[in-house]
């Protein structure tokens, strides 16, 4: 009951995913990343372990498509999943699982995923790429959010969205970009309202991770 996007910036190599789903919570079962790693959706029945086990196996130096792989094999479920893996270099995997409530499928190109599930057909996906391509000139969490909102607009999933998310991470250990909408009438709108309040202050969480001293949000200065 989810659509997401995931993405590699090849000139930073910046990763991120966005989603939105008619459950609670999709922050929490669905996106996962780390840098100079890889990005991991796990959709359609989610099961948050696995996101973890992908993330293990890319941190043991498996590739996308081996990382995939061993989940598929260690999952009691597969068919009812959808999975997908941007690593760092930008190797892609994907799987719709045969089980998945219909319409679900993906779409992959160069350093890209965007997939599916419970969708009323494959619009919601291609408004979803298509926004992130046209968006090149904007900033890569940017971009992430137009798709999501592009999916939206373009039917979103059956019976509305409940829940949004987006991860981003650039080279630092720490997520460039954090920020979830766990329960809201219409939660990828209140995301873009999230995010903007958020935005001027990237560079203040950023420079906090490294260095305590700096002022409070507050009194801090863009």
């Amino acid at each position: 009951m989810t659509f997401s996007i995931l993405a590699r910036c090849p000139q930073t190599r910046m990763l991120g995913i966005a989603t939105a789903t008619r459950s609670f919570a999709v922050g929490g079962r669905v996106p996962f990343a780390a840098a100079r790693l890889g990005v991991v959706a796990i959709m359609a029945k989610a099961d948050a372990r696995l996101g973890h086990f992908a993330m293990s196996q890319l941190a043991a130096g498996y590739k996308a498509q081996a990382a995939l792989d061993a989940v598929v094999r260690n999952d009691s479920w597969p068919e009812y999943r959808q999975l997908a893996i941007i690593d760092d270099d930008g190797a892609i995997a994907v799987r719709t699982g045969s089980d998945a409530v219909a319409w679900a499928g993906h779409d992959a190109s160069d350093n890209l995923v965007v997939l599916g599930n419970v969708l009323p057909g494959r619009q919601t996906i291609d408004a979803m790429k298509a926004r992130f391509l046209a968006t090149t000139d904007q900033p890569f969490e940017d971009r992430l959010l137009l798709a999501l909102e592009a999916g939206r607009d373009a039917g979103g999933q059956v019976g509305g969205q409940v829940s949004a998310a987006i991860l981003v991470y650039d080279q630092d250990r720490f997520a460039r970009v954090d920020l979830r909408v766990d329960q809201h009438e219409e939660p990828v709108g209140e995301l873009r309202r999230v995010f903007e309040a958020y935005r001027p202050y990237i560079p203040y969480y950023v420079q906090r991770q490294r260095d305590p001293q700096v002022p409070p949000w507050h009194e801090w200065k863009p």
